[in-house]
């Protein structure tokens, strides 16, 4: 196989790192198409990566080019569950930001037609592919800190813009990622209870519109480790995304604030600089994602981080708004919440 012809749907903050990445970043792969619905979108972006790419307000459309080897979907969380369907059925490999569904009947509904039509599918969760998060994974895998018994999860952003954001927010596109990061640290391990205790602390004036921008969850696992994922949505002092895996042999940490790796001295004291945009802290993770998905679909070989995993997550979110609103925690049996 040649260079894989990609199609990015969306053409927005993470759906341009994605095309830029494509572009010029991975040279296995040509950005064949972008497509938008929101006019001039599509071609904006196409004008500023290169010449010659191809341009959609109909994502449709695109999905039906039959030069369009692999899709990204990097549309507004409530549409990847119908877009990843869409792609699947026109046969292509489908990579798509998180959450890949917001319901557990969409997730069921993805995976039936990625399944029919053996399609690769990846979704982003980016933590996976951070140096630090894999390297805790395979030691982890390979025994050296004995069986996980505590682990935590923390997303801190640094900065709330607009508290009009989606019901649920907290849970199913930002914790959703440290639930994919629990289970990843606990390999093999299924939850079976979740509590929350969440509420709006940062702009509690915006709690009456849905609004949750505090939140720890805790989850018990089957194999009798206890998992904690915290996220707030204003860290003043920077973009913070760390991990700790505490096992019967030992602990891991991982994750870090820094903006390199240099610290100063002076008569001040001790400081360092912070990233305080995601696409700084997580640049490597972000592209190494992709690089793997292509490697994926190329080589014909499973993907790091697959529709059932996806799967996974979005249970312990749902059962999350499940806490939330019983104020109790709930029971997790066979994939399904009881």
């Amino acid at each position: 196989m040649g260079k894989l012809n990609v199609g990015l749907l969306g053409a927005g903050r993470m759906g341009a790192f994605h095309g830029e990445s494509i572009a010029t970043r991975i040279p296995e792969t040509r950005l064949y198409a972008i497509a938008d619905p929101y006019p001039g979108a599509a071609e904006g972006l196409a004008d500023k990566l290169g010449s010659n790419i191809k341009t959609y307000t109909d994502p449709l459309e695109m999905m039906k080019d039959p030069n369009v080897d692999a899709v990204i979907i990097a549309s507004p969380a409530r549409t990847h569950a119908d877009n990843v369907i869409a792609a699947a059925r026109n046969g292509k490999a489908v990579f798509c930001e998180k959450p890949m569904a917001i319901t557990l009947e969409e997730a069921d509904r993805v995976l039936k037609v990625v399944q029919e039509m053996k399609v690769p599918l990846q979704v982003g969760f980016n933590r996976r592919f951070s140096k630090g998060f894999k390297s805790a994974h395979e030691e982890i895998v390979a025994g050296k800190i004995g069986t996980p018994q505590l682990l935590r999860s923390i997303t801190r952003d640094p900065a709330l813009g607009n508290p009009n954001i989606p019901e649920w927010t907290i849970f199913l596109e930002t914790l959703i990622h440290d639930f994919d990061t629990l289970l990843y640290l606990n390999p093999g391990a299924k939850p079976i209870e979740v509590f929350v205790m969440a509420d709006a602390l940062v702009r509690p004036d915006f709690k009456e519109n849905g609004l949750l921008d505090t939140a720890v969850v805790s989850i018990r696992f089957n194999n009798g480790a206890i998992g904690i994922a915290e996220a707030n949505f204003q860290a003043v002092y920077g973009y913070d995304v760390r991990g700790e895996v505490f096992g019967s042999e030992g602990m891991l940490q991982m994750g870090s604030i820094r903006e390199s790796n240099m610290t100063r001295y002076t008569k001040e004291g001790v400081s360092y600089d912070t990233c305080r945009y995601d696409q700084d802290l997580l640049f490597e993770a972000y592209v190494a994602e992709l690089k793997s998905f292509v490697d994926a679909v190329k080589t014909n070989n499973p993907t790091a981080a697959n529709g059932e995993d996806a799967r996974s997550a979005l249970l312990i979110a749902r059962a999350c708004i499940e806490s939330y609103k019983l104020n109790q925690p709930v029971k997790i049996e066979n994939g399904v919440l009881i």
